[in-house]
């Protein structure tokens, strides 16, 4: 890869009111110097910009906007039916029903989960996502095989894109061979420990949870925890993972995804949770499901009080629904419209929750790229992130590690 300079970027460095007392962005125009292993090397104003002499390229990027890129914290590359053709889901009543009808299709679609999967990540990439933590199915029907198969698809694009592959027992931890297959899971390739409703699946909260905790501490691993279970057992799903991470000195390396609990206890209990949730670094992952506002929980709370919170996309065009929504900036202004946000100033601060923390404005009012850095960056006609939000436009220049990625004509 040659070196190459993209000339007036704009990037977003702060807000100020207008002569109406509405806030507006403020914007200015860069040049960026990459060099051949996709570092940015230098970052300029183009009014300040000195003429040296530059043999590498030189791209005019004529003041489109510069935003990081996305990051989906939460998703399933093994279990889309992207490449088999339109198929909808199967409908069913409960969580229950839904893993027994997955079960059933797992070893039908188990041979072409590299294609599969690859076809999810190309599309997240072209969306402008650098990075994916994907749950992997660990079960006794497939065993390894979809991990192996996401292992393969992802070999594609280790170049410009990062991964998390939880392992995931999405049937249940504590059946028989289960904590051995995750065991080999994680010496296969797998990079976390998953775990669902160590309640309503597993019926045994401690010995659940201990069992994740057993498996995180030997390998040295982080952990991710679908927790989908409501109300008091929900709750006490979290206390107690929260106990064992200050146990085992676990700080800073486990999630907890949904967590829909958090919304169903008295504001006192609530706040408590978050405060610990804090102390213990334990972060939020929410895909903000449409039509369920009562199951989200207090996100701007979590933010309020410093507590990590990101999205994904979860699955996708799988059996667990029809719907397409891989656009993670869909995600935020869903998240937008759920919560209320309508300023310029209130839309645009969610981006963080796409970009896993990356601000786009700092209070030093300079790019929030620096030098040093990979050179990621996701172009847009934008004039701000709030409107980038609001409206996910569809044309977009993607750059991971300094490569630009080619359009493509269909993109889910």
């Amino acid at each position: 890869m040659k070196q190459q300079r993209l000339d007036n970027v704009a990037f977003e460095l702060a807000h100020e009111r207008d002569e109406f007392g509405l806030m507006q962005p403020v914007t200015d125009l860069f040049s960026i110097v990459i060099d051949s292993q996709g570092k940015v090397t230098s970052i300029q104003l183009m009014a300040e910009q000195r003429s040296l002499d530059f043999t590498g390229e030189v791209h005019d990027l004529q003041g489109a906007l510069a935003t990081p890129t996305l990051k989906d914290m939460h998703n399933h590359l093994d279990k889309t039916y992207m490449t088999l053709g339109w198929r909808a889901s199967l409908p069913v009543n409960n969580l229950k029903e839904r893993l027994a009808a997955e079960a059933t299709e797992l070893p039908l679609l188990a041979a072409s989960t590299k294609e599969r999967a690859g076809q999810m990540i190309d599309t997240l990439m072209h969306r402008g996502v650098s990075h994916i933590r994907t749950h992997v199915n660990i079960d006794p029907y497939i065993g390894l095989k979809n991990l192996e198969g996401v292992l393969a698809a992802i070999e594609s694009y280790r170049d410009v894109m990062t991964f998390d592959i939880v392992a995931f027992p999405q049937h249940g931890l504590l059946r028989d061979g289960m904590p051995e297959l995750m065991r080999e899971a994680l010496r296969s390739g797998a990079t976390m420990v998953g775990g669902l409703d160590p309640g309503g699946i597993d019926f045994a909260v401690e010995r659940s949870l201990d069992t994740i905790m057993d498996l995180a501490t030997a390998f040295d691993v982080d952990v991710d925890i679908h927790l989908h279970d409501r109300g008091r057992l929900g709750t006490y799903t979290y206390v107690t993972w929260l106990d064992l991470v200050e146990e085992n000195k676990y700080q800073g390396r486990s999630a907890i995804s949904h967590g829909f609990a958090l919304g169903d206890v008295s504001l006192a209990e609530q706040n408590e949770l978050i405060k610990r949730m804090f102390e213990q670094q334990v972060t939020l992952m929410s895909t903000i499901p449409i039509g369920q506002k009562k199951a989200l929980p207090p996100i701007d709370k979590l933010r309020a009080a410093n507590a990590n919170v990101f999205l994904g996309c979860d699955g996708f065009f799988d059996s667990w629904s029809s719907y397409v929504s891989s656009d993670l900036l869909g995600k935020a202004a869903n998240f937008c419209q759920l919560t209320g946000k309508m300023t310029e100033v209130d839309i645009s601060r969610t981006i963080d929750l796409v970009t896993g923390g990356c601000k786009v404005y700092q209070d030093n009012q300079e790019p929030w790229l620096k030098v040093g850095e990979k050179a990621n960056l996701l172009l847009t006609e934008s004039t701000s992130t709030a409107e980038l939000i609001a409206r996910q436009p569809q044309k977009r220049t993607v750059i991971l590690n300094g490569q630009w990625v080619k359009p493509v004509i269909k993109s889910y």
